[in-house]
């Protein structure tokens, strides 16, 4: 894999966790969520995480996209 194809799955997966982290920012207040109990820590931190845990969601599913992509032929130009 060449840092093009690592662009590829990089760029877009990047782009979709900072949409996705504005859709938290606008809808979620960090300090009223109690999933695991009350976890002390600030909005900075609640924000921080969940964009790399979208990064890493988006990431693989570019990545399976990218696996999945048909090879192009011998002869045949992108």
């Amino acid at each position: 894999m060449g840092l093009r194809s690592l662009m590829w799955i990089l760029w877009p997966s990047f782009m979709a966790a900072a949409a996705g982290s504005a859709l938290i920012f606008a809808l979620i207040d960090p300090l009223d969520v109690a999933i695991f109990g009350h976890v002390p820590t600030g909005r900075t931190g609640f924000y921080t995480v969940s964009f790399f845990v979208l990064w890493v969601m988006a990431g693989l599913s570019s990545t399976l996209t990218a696996y999945l992509m048909p090879k192009p032929e011998e002869n045949e130009d992108l």
